[in-house]
């Protein structure tokens, strides 16, 4: 404690202090920088599945199959029947700052080698502000469907077997809506942006799917994590200059390290 409270490595201390500080507050930048620059990266990815021509949806994701991060905002193509009886309201969905519902419709997918059993597809047909009943309309027959990929809700609640069409569902989850709908069922949803024939049900489109957690850009982590180091080595580096102070006292002392006299051996 003497060593360390001398006025010359006090000194140091305080400029030893002060650099860790800076580098400490540095680090920090670098760690907000490796955010905004993640999230800028997950913006231009977004922004280019939402240019991306579509592309089959078979050739993206099958169903029951698990869905995956790298699928969301996908922009496919798919073609089915809508089935009338099959569609739900999702309650408390916000578009451009209003909240309304969601218009979720049952859409049979037949397997597209003509084998197997027909899929069902939630289909995110459109947000309303108050639905009626002529929200619920669906062409009859075959439909063409342009749209975004989004990941499954996560199920807050069952859905009652035989619930009624137009009914209100907390979530977009085809985890609970298959023990409505049945199976197999795709487990992602389908967010509607463009159909033929057009439906004459006037729902606002709800846009492509929001890609969540952009993550941190590695080389500014990496960053962070050179100044942190920095600032930790100033305060050992600090510590070791007490050390040599304590020893150079010492030696000229003509004590031991550990701070016993040394012995003296001398020859007559």
């Amino acid at each position: 404690m003497r060593a360390a409270t001398r006025p010359r490595l006090i000194g140091i201390f305080v400029l030893l202090v002060a650099g860790a500080l800076l580098c400490i507050r540095l680090g920090a930048w670098q760690l907000d920088r490796a955010q905004i620059r993640g999230d800028q990266a997950a913006a231009v990815e977004a922004a280019e599945r939402e240019s991306a021509p579509p592309v089959p949806m078979e050739t993206v994701v099958a169903p029951q199959a698990p869905f995956t991060q790298t699928m969301v905002g996908q922009r496919v193509t798919v073609t089915g029947t809508y089935l009338p009886e099959d569609q739900f309201l999702v309650p408390d969905r916000e578009l451009d700052g209003q909240s309304g519902y969601l218009v979720v419709t049952a859409l049979r997918v037949e397997p597209g080698d003509g084998a197997g059993e027909p899929a069902i597809l939630p289909v995110v047909r459109g947000w309303v502000s108050e639905p009626d009943a002529a929200h619920l309309d669906v062409p009859n027959g075959p439909v063409e469907l342009t749209g975004y990929l989004g990941g499954p809700d996560p199920a807050q609640a069952g859905i009652a077997v035989g619930a009624a069409t137009g009914e209100e569902i907390e979530a977009v989850s085809p985890a609970a809506l298959a023990n409505v709908w049945g199976t197999p069922i795709y487990s992602g949803q389908f967010v509607l942006e463009v159909q033929e024939p057009a439906a004459d049900a006037d729902l606002r489109p709800y846009g492509a799917p929001v890609i969540e957690g952009g993550g941190l850009n590695i080389q500014n982590l990496a960053y962070a994590a050179e100044w942190w180091i920095f600032g930790g080595f100033a305060l050992v580096l600090w510590w070791r200059m007490v050390r040599d102070e304590v020893r150079h006292t010492r030696a000229e002392r003509g004590e031991s390290p550990t701070g016993t006299e040394s012995e003296v051996v001398g020859t007559t």
